[in-house]
């Protein structure tokens, strides 16, 4: 994780000669999980975030120990999960990571939405995503993964 924060940290200081996004606010956005009329909060791991013309990265800790005291919202197979950013401007990449027992693959998503896995089971996800420059490949103006956990009863 320290070098993928200090290439995040070169990328930052890049800003200057590329299409900046609009970010505002000291840390990434607030994420949350929508399951049918009930939202859910999100917990932040690991981000970089450039706004009002200051950059950082913050390098937390992994998803097992973020997620320790953490209940699991409780789902039903198939349910649609929607992850909801109220926040202008919206991430350009986005990826979402499930894992369980039998391992972890990537979930894929459809307008930020994919359903419940059918089997019983806890799983965890993460959910990464960039607000990646107009102009210049590979320069994000910001990062961030979120963590959440589901039990599909």
């Amino acid at each position: 994780m320290g070098k993928w924060l200090l290439c995040m940290a070169l990328l930052l200081a890049l800003l200057g000669c590329s299409k900046k996004a609009d970010l505002t606010g000291e840390q990434p956005p607030k994420t949350s999980v929508q399951i049918g009329n009930h939202k859910y909060p999100t917990t932040l791991g690991s981000y970089c975030w450039s706004a009002n013309g200051q950059g950082r990265c913050v390098d937390a800790v992994g998803p097992a120990e973020l997620l320790k005291d953490k209940k699991p919202i409780l789902v039903h197979a198939k349910d649609e999960i929607a992850l909801v950013m109220d926040y202008e401007p919206k991430p350009n990449m986005f990826q979402v990571m499930q894992t369980n027992e039998a391992g972890q693959r990537e979930v894929p998503l459809k307008d930020n939405r994919f359903a419940a896995p059918v089997q019983k089971g806890t799983y965890y996800y993460s959910y990464s995503v960039s607000w990646m420059d107009e102009r210049v490949a590979h320069l994000s103006h910001g990062s961030a993964v979120y963590y959440f956990v589901l039990q599909v009863q």
